[in-house]
């Protein structure tokens, strides 16, 4: 739609796996695993905790919200990703990208800060253990929550107003089988300053700061059981703290590499800009179900007692 100068494509084009084209019908097999993975987990998990009495406590609610999390991210990415690699369905609306890419970015966001909420959640019980159920009671968890979702809805409202002000330059092919934001605005004529430096301090000032507490916060968790634990209970601990730094890592490296290289990383090769961004989207739902529930005595315990019932 032309209005003088001004031109905004009516639909945008989605890319798969650049050069791998003729192979999307297998690739799709593994993507397809792990989208079950991910929504089969996710759903036990909230299951599980719904059923068991036992499990609700601060440390299993912030564990819902990081499923539902999780399976908002995954059906946010699961329509578009499984039609290109299936039926080459590349188009997508303007507006609908741009509902598409709000979505993606405040999940992401709030699981940013759900994960946050879950180191404080494990610092707090074993640093203070006595004043635990004090701190968090079920009332602080659900302000928690609401400010968490607060946050990530209302910093990232603007986005989708800033890249519908610009004008394009007929160039419609993105880099992913989603969309996202400095991807879009990259296809851009106009100047994208503003663009730039808002995602840029949004990004930084929220997902950057969580991943600093979050190490802080296992820093501290474990300087603690170092100092007060038994040789096994120690080493338990730090297997525990071990997995969850690693699942944290998965979700924050890619997240924010994904970012930068759009920003900054133009001669990086579109296979690498696309590998990272699927391990920021899709390995992090699947993988947090196995971490969380095979590190969880207690979810190991009433999940085996579900199935015995079965």
């Amino acid at each position: 739609e032309f209005n003088g100068s001004f031109y905004q494509p009516s639909a945008f084009l989605m890319m798969g796996i650049p050069g791998l084209e003729a192979l999307h019908h297998w690739i799709s097999i593994p993507f397809c695993a792990l989208y079950l993975t991910a929504l089969l987990g996710n759903c036990t998990i909230l299951f599980i905790i719904k059923k068991t009495q036992s499990l609700h406590e601060p440390m299993y609610y912030f564990l819902v919200m990081l499923a539902v999390t999780d399976l908002g991210l995954v059906l946010c990415t699961l329509p578009t990703t499984l039609g290109i690699f299936w039926f080459n369905m590349r188009r997508i609306g303007f507006d609908a990208c741009l509902t598409q890419m709000y979505f993606i970015h405040v999940l992401s966001f709030i699981e940013s800060s759900v994960l946050l909420a879950m180191a404080f959640d494990r610092f707090i019980a074993i640093s203070h253990p006595l004043r635990h159920p004090s701190i968090l009671t079920k009332t602080t968890v659900i302000k928690i929550g609401l400010a968490i979702i607060l946050r990530g809805m209302v910093s990232l409202l603007p986005i989708p107003f800033l890249l519908k002000r610009l004008t394009y330059c007929g160039k419609t092919e993105l880099s992913h089988s989603f969309c996202f934001h400095p991807d879009i605005m990259n296809l851009a004529c106009a100047d994208i300053k503003v663009n730039v430096f808002y995602g840029l301090i949004i990004l930084l000032s929220t997902v950057g700061m969580d991943f600093v507490f979050i190490v802080l916060s296992y820093i501290l968790i474990i300087k603690t059981v170092v100092g007060l634990a038994t040789k096994e209970e120690c080493f338990k601990a730090l297997n525990t703290c071990v997995s969850h730094i690693c699942a944290v890592l998965v979700f924050f490296i890619p997240m924010i590499g994904l970012s930068m290289i759009h920003r900054f990383g133009k001669n990086i090769p579109p296979l690498v800009n696309t590998l990272v961004a699927y391990t920021y989207l899709i390995i992090p739902p699947a993988l947090n179900p196995i971490i969380y529930s095979i590190k969880s005595s207690h979810i190991r315990e009433a999940l085996l007692r579900a199935l015995r019932r079965k």
